[in-house]
């Protein structure tokens, strides 16, 4: 017979054991074998078949086709196993850089390493998951359920500032160690003042600020999932006459807690704290330090030489940011008017300037500086 022989031949070709070719006798595998063979294959088996016919099977031959004859008479299941078992353990790769392990028979993957990176295989290398030590990345791929660690909270707010006595809405994501985030409902978050001027945060993460003298931080707080996040806010002040203790009595808040600290009644601006008969209202004006005496704004007259109608008027100390208005009257009585100066000229040395009065008649005149501040 023919078939044997291309069947033979056909077997070693694809790389089947000869032993295992009973079970294609008889049967339409051996036609669909013997198709796939090339034509050399046939021609091959008709040169030999005088040699093929007249040979007789070995008793290894014969035990085998014994054992193979008790398989189930599944063509499916033999072909299947006979290629899964073709399959071979590919050897280790490596390069300069890196190395990876020879590919194993287990589903769950394995972990390579070099100094550089770290890789976790799954599902036989399937999916995975690579690190880079610098720059520092991850990458996952292939998982049908996104694998991640939460490595930060991050805290939000737009703007980071808020007005005194207004609110802010803040918010909070959690960092992943891909470099993506995941929102948090900002009231799953557990909101605390760290420090600063905000009279609290309510459970829907709404921060309030406290009444301030000048733009001052502030720090809030969230805490979820045992992570702590921080956001610095600046609470800025918009008014600068509101401060508790100091409201509306026109002196600047910031200056009052300067000198005076909060709450101090010498604060006042009706009060001369250092009693050089100028009191805190005019020495905030004319930028006097309110509680040194040696701190007081001064008016010299002086006559011009040789200028008989003339008088200079010496005022110190002059500070940029302020005007000043000379006016001058003939009587101190109740009710007098006082009149800007109409006729003069002015010369500045520093702090020092002076002011000379072109029109510097009659017997007597006196003269009173106005100071005003923006």
């Amino acid at each position: 017979m023919r078939t044997p022989t291309i069947l033979t031949r056909c077997a070693q070709r694809l790389g089947l054991r000869a032993a295992l070719l009973p079970l294609f006798r008889g049967s339409p595998a051996a036609a669909e074998v013997s198709t796939g063979c090339d034509a050399g294959a046939q021609s091959r088996g008709r040169s030999r078949q005088t040699k093929t016919e007249g040979h007789r099977p070995s008793r290894q031959q014969g035990w085998l086709e014994k054992a193979a004859a008790r398989l189930p008479r599944s063509k499916g299941f033999a072909i299947a196993f006979l290629v899964s078992a073709s399959f071979a353990q590919a050897g280790p790769r490596t390069s300069a850089s890196y190395a990876v392990a020879t590919d194993t028979a287990d589903a769950g993957g394995q972990r390579t390493s070099s100094t550089s990176y770290t890789n976790d295989g799954s599902a036989g290398g399937i999916t995975g998951l690579s690190t880079v030590a610098a720059p520092a990345q991850t990458v996952k791929s292939g998982y049908i359920g996104q694998l991640y660690d939460v490595t930060a909270l991050q805290l939000a707010a737009a703007p980071l500032t808020v007005n005194e006595g207004s609110t802010r809405q803040l918010s909070a994501t959690q960092v992943l160690d891909d470099a993506t985030t995941l929102n948090v409902t900002a009231n799953a978050i557990t909101w605390t003042v760290q420090n600063g001027p905000l009279t609290g945060i309510s459970t829907g993460g709404l921060a309030t600020a406290d009444i301030v003298y000048e733009d001052t931080l502030a720090t809030a707080q969230g805490l979820y999932g045992g992570l702590t996040g921080t956001l610095d806010l600046t609470v800025v002040n918009v008014n600068t006459d509101d401060i508790p203790g100091y409201s509306g009595d026109g002196l600047d808040d910031a200056w009052q807690v300067q000198f005076f600290g909060l709450n101090n009644p010498d604060a006042g601006p009706d009060i001369d704290a250092d009693f050089d008969g100028q009191d805190n209202l005019f020495e905030f004006t004319a930028g006097l330090i309110p509680n040194d005496a040696a701190s007081r704004f001064l008016l010299n007259p002086a006559p011009v030489p040789n200028q008989p109608g003339q008088m200079n008027l010496v005022i110190s100390p002059r500070l940029p940011g302020r005007t000043y208005t000379v006016k001058s009257s003939l009587t101190l009585a109740p009710g007098s008017t006082w009149d800007p100066l109409t006729s003069f000229s002015i010369l500045d040395n520093g702090i020092t300037r002076t002011i000379t009065d072109l029109d510097a008649t009659g017997t007597r005149k006196f003269y009173k500086v106005e100071i005003t501040k923006p």
